[in-house]
């Protein structure tokens, strides 16, 4: 039997997603997606419609799907692993997911291409492989990808506190924090300077 995930909410609500046995492949658990989609929901006040998403490093899909099944506007994904962009077009198809665009490509150089296109995205899910350096050089190309007032989903190996948010954080603002087993996530937002 292969692994699987669920998507855990809206439209698309228990439709299990495979997980490719793939070097560095780690779908977030349901239990945290949960969590995530329950704070984004409050923040969003439910409202997703207008919503853009972007889920680089998007893997078995579990968070780009879970938002357009949620009704996001449009969800982006990018990934690299050629078998897990298959299983992604598959999972695009099966679900007639029309406003899900898969894109094959390394998340850093997708990034640096995009850096141009300020503000396209309310929401970013940045979920790398663990201990390969990811966050640190895919974060802070996110900023400029990011509205205003949009929200950015972290996942890594190790929490990271207010009080000491390392160096490629800088002008990140920590909204909520948690950790299940060994995966520990974050919800961040631009900082913003108050007058």
């Amino acid at each position: 039997m292969a692994r699987q995930v669920r998507i855990i909410g809206g439209v698309w609500k228990r439709t299990p997603l495979a997980v490719l046995d793939s070097e560095g492949l780690r779908p977030t658990p349901d239990r945290v997606r949960e969590t995530v989609f329950n704070w984004l929901a409050h923040l969003l006040d439910g409202n997703w419609s207008g919503v853009r998403c972007l889920d680089l490093f998007a893997g078995t899909g579990a968070l780009g799907f879970e938002a357009a099944s949620r009704g996001a506007a449009a969800v982006s994904m990018i990934e690299h692993n050629t078998p897990a962009v298959r299983q992604l077009e598959a999972t695009k198809v099966k679900l007639d997911a029309l406003q899900v665009q898969i894109l094959r490509s390394d998340a850093a150089t997708w990034l640096s291409k995009a850096a141009g296109d300020a503000a396209r995205y309310d929401l970013i899910f940045l979920d790398p492989p663990y201990h390969q350096g990811w966050l640190e050089k895919t974060l802070p190309l996110c900023r400029a990808l990011l509205s205003e007032y949009g929200f950015l989903y972290l996942e890594s190996e190790f929490a990271l506190s207010p009080e000491e948010l390392p160096a490629w954080l800088a002008g990140w603002e920590l909204l909520r924090a948690d950790k299940a087993g060994m995966v520990f996530y974050h919800l961040l937002r631009k900082q913003h300077n108050s007058a």
